[in-house]
């Protein structure tokens, strides 16, 4: 009688402990564009082939676009290598291309971007709050720079689908890593709505479709198919009967 009136009361004290977590509210950190900083972390063509976890057209398209972000919504951008001068080798020409003018850190050493200080200065300049970034490889140089700047008290946001390794174990075991951090792990299309909100602001569906037709073609193609049904489209037998 003792055991199960123990039980009991920790079964009680469980239940509690779980309805008080899932109606404590839990504030939604919404990217803001004004408040973003857009960081290309060792993208590198070099460190490129030990990307185990996405196939490897899917993931050129990735990275590029994760670097294309910043383009279409104006954000600032700091990108940085690792020894690029060695197997590593630099970043993308079609990122290079995106951002003459943007700091490009070269790391000769440090393995934590975070711990060179022009990288440091460059991502304080920015005077932003909140860092979007991807790297190569997940576990270490997305990994290391995500948990170093909310030590600093940044908001980090990591693109999972530009960020890659060697292995899908290596991705998740470096992801939860950064999830308990309080990293929050983001796909593309995630970034881009969040920065977005309203498909009536600027940058809006004017924008962001075309963006979306080379880099997300997933959804180019849902407009592609709306705007093909608009200028050319007639319902056939049936189809009237799924639209009420």
């Amino acid at each position: 009688m003792k055991l199960n009136l123990a039980l009991l009361s920790v079964f009680t004290g469980l239940t509690f402990t779980i309805y008080a977590q899932m109606t404590t509210p839990v504030p939604f950190d919404r990217l803001n564009k004004n408040d973003s900083l857009l960081v290309v972390l060792d993208l590198q063509i070099g460190l490129y082939d030990l990307v185990r976890d996405f196939d490897p057209t899917v993931y050129r398209n990735n990275i590029l676009a994760h670097a294309a972000i910043g383009k279409l919504f104006d954000l600032p951008v700091v990108m940085t290598t690792s020894a690029q001068q060695g197997p590593n080798g630099p970043l993308p020409k079609e990122i290079l291309e995106m951002y003459p003018d943007a700091p490009l850190i070269l790391r000769q050493g440090e393995v934590d971007a975070w711990d060179n200080p022009d990288f440091r200065a460059a991502v304080q300049a920015a005077n932003k709050s909140q860092i979007i970034l991807a790297g190569i490889v997940t576990d270490v140089c997305t990994t290391f720079a995500a948990l170093s700047l909310r030590a600093e008290g940044y908001s980090v946001w990591a693109n999972v689908e530009a960020s890659g390794t060697t292995t899908p174990l290596v991705a998740a075991t470096a992801n939860q890593r950064m999830l308990h951090a309080g990293v929050s792990l983001v796909s593309l299309f995630s970034i881009l709505c969040d920065l977005m909100r309203d498909w009536r602001d600027t940058p809006g569906s004017a924008q962001v479709l075309p963006w979306l037709d080379r880099y997300f073609p997933v959804y180019g193609f849902v407009a592609r198919g709306h705007g093909a049904a608009i200028e050319n489209g007639t319902l056939v037998p049936g189809e009237e009967q799924l639209l009420g």
